[in-house]
Formats: structure tokens, sequence, C-alpha cells
């Protein structure tokens, strides 16, 4: 264990503590001046769909932050998971996990307001270079917001959906000093699940997973709005992973045509990976999507959690509205004409006012 003034993952966790506490107590001139203290001049921004690429906190801002604040006036974000660590290749990062939240009184990218308090999950990744942050990789699970005003336009869920809990130990928020043996045994159990789950289906069936051997019997799996969660192994399989793999039978043969990183944390694990999946659509399709032979790539950042040696909670967020957009269905626009009758829409255009 290395000392904390040594400790350059601690050190990273705590660049980002200003940017934390300024979007706790959300204030535009706060958020801007702490997102250019801490990234760099030319950092890539990766935001899930449709925000997509930006370069700079300034573009960050101005597209991501400054609509998203106008909807949400007392914006509020609470992270549950802070957590550090250097991937196998050499590049530092901080993985970030929880939800931004307050009074959603105007709409925001068409979604109708609902005058209540509204919360949308986060997974936001950050990697740094010479002390600043290079490049920023998000999720925000936008769907979870259009589920709550009553305008989600898909198929429902297959799991279970609701406000997705902090770890059950309430020690998501990682104190250093970082821990060399043990985050690298956390992700070392990560990287052996992972490979022996993509054995199946190509080399047998769900036993050559071996789940038992990696997975907590009351394990949680935290999916996406859209998907939901699943509790136990049985949960996980009904819920998610015998959809996902009848849908996609050919997940894991393209291994070599993505790029995916793990991180380590004392109990924690996160992978990173823009895109980090690539599979067909075909069989009976996934998520009342009819089978069309049409490859996608998935955008997924992952927390994982282990307890006595085992993965006791998974936290995932895909972007399902990118998913979408590459098979030419466009989310927005079927939600904006199921709810041109709704008070608030422009009946012509569909798309929400004031």
């Amino acid at each position: 264990m290395r000392d904390a003034a040594q400790d350059r993952h601690t050190g990273h966790k705590a660049r980002i503590a200003p940017l934390r506490a300024a979007q706790y107590d959300f204030s535009e001139s706060g958020v801007r001046a702490t997102l250019e203290r801490a990234f760099a001049q030319d950092a890539v921004i990766r935001l899930a769909f449709p925000f997509g690429d930006m370069t700079g906190a300034a573009e960050f801002y101005d597209r991501a932050y400054a609509p998203l604040l106008a909807a949400i006036p007392d914006l509020e974000r609470r992270d549950t998971i802070v957590m550090a660590g250097p991937t196998p290749e050499g590049a530092d990062w901080v993985g970030c996990g929880g939800y931004y939240t307050g009074t959603f009184v105007a709409p925001w990218l068409d979604i109708p307001p609902t005058g209540h308090q509204v919360h949308m999950r986060f997974h936001e990744f950050y990697r740094f270079e010479d002390g600043r942050v290079a490049e920023f990789q998000g999720l925000w699970d936008i769907p979870e917001v259009m589920m709550q005003a009553g305008a989600w336009p898909m198929v429902p869920s297959l799991g279970r959906e609701w406000h997705v809990p902090a770890p059950a130990t309430q020690d998501g928020i990682v104190a250093g000093p970082w821990d060399e043996a043990r985050g690298m045994a956390t992700c070392r159990h990560i990287i052996d699940m992972l490979e022996h789950m993509k054995r199946h289906p190509g080399q047998g069936g769900p036993e050559v997973m071996q789940m038992d051997r990696f997975w907590h019997p009351r394990m949680n799996w935290y999916g996406p709005s859209g998907i939901g969660t699943g509790r136990g192994i049985k949960g996980f399989r009904n819920w998610h992973q015998i959809p996902f793999l009848a849908g996609m039978p050919d997940r894991g043969t393209y291994i070599d045509q993505i790029d995916y990183h793990f991180f380590g944390d004392h109990d924690y694990a996160a992978v990173t990976g823009w895109p980090n999946m690539i599979q067909t659509i075909t069989q009976g399709g996934w998520l009342g999507i009819a089978p069309n032979d049409k490859r996608i790539t998935m955008r997924s950042l992952d927390f994982w959690r282990l307890e006595k040696g085992l993965i006791r909670e998974n936290w995932v967020l895909v972007d399902l509205l990118d998913m979408y957009d590459q098979i030419g269905v466009d989310v927005f626009a079927r939600m904006r004409e199921f709810n041109k009758a709704r008070r608030g829409f422009d009946p012509e255009t569909g798309r929400a006012g004031a």
C-alpha cells in the first residue's frame, strides 16, 4: 500500500472533488469554473446519444449542462461511487456513478416536464494526464427520465425499473490510499468472470460460465432503464442475459474490433469502452426489435463491487438510444409522436413548449 501523499490515484479523485461539489450546489458560474480548472483545454468529451463528442469544458457545459439546468433549475449531483486506478495499458481513470436530481419544470430534449422531482443515473469516467482530465466518457440514463415523465415510447422493460441504489455497504466513495494488490485482485476477478461468461453460448450451455464461482447468490445486476434490474443469478439470466444472447448470439465474436479497459480500487472495479461491444441482431430480435441482421456497437460503462470474494452488485449503463439510432429508430421522434396530445406540446411538430 502506498502513502497517500505519493498516491496519484487518490490525488486524481481529489481533483474531481471540487467539480462534484460544484455540481451538488449547481450554479452556472461555479460549474463552468470547476470544469475549466479540471479539464485540459483540448479534452475529448464523449457523452451519451444524442449529445455525441465535444472538445473542452466550455462546449461541454454549453451543449450538455446548460439545457439540463434550464429544465431542472435546482439541479443537484449525488455521487454514490467514486473510484480510481490504472488500466493495464497504463492510463489513469476516475470512475463516478450516481444520479442527477431536482425539480423537472421545463422540457429537456422534448421530454415533457413533470413538475416533480426527477432522477437520472450517470456513469462518468475521467482519464487524467498531467493532473488534468484529458478524456471524459459519460452515460446519462435519459430513458429513465422519459419513463418518469410517462413518455418512454419503446417496449416495457423485462427487469425491475426503480431508483437504483447506492452500494449496500455505503462505501462507494472509496477512500485512499490506492491499494495496488487489492485493486488488481478485484480487477482480475472481473476479467476472469467475463472470460468465462463469453464461453456461452458458443462453447456450451450456462454451466460453462461457472457463475457460482464469480457471483454472490444474492447478487443484484442494475441494468439501464429499458432493461431494468435482475436479482440473483436467475434474475440476471431471465431478465437480461437470456434475451440478450437469444437476440445477439454472436456476442464476443468481434473482440479484436473493440476497445475496453479495466481498473480497480479496493473492492470496486470498472470498465471503460467507447464502444466495448459488437454483435448482430438476429434470431428472435431483442427488446422488441425485429431481427434485422444489423451489426451494432454498444457503449457500456460498468461498476462491480466484490463482497467476500464474490460479485454482490453490478451497476451497468448502456447507451440504448445510440443502439436504436444505429438501426434507424429515432426514439425522440417516436416520443414526440406519442405525446402530441399532451398539454404543452405543439400538435403540429410534437415538440414540447415552455
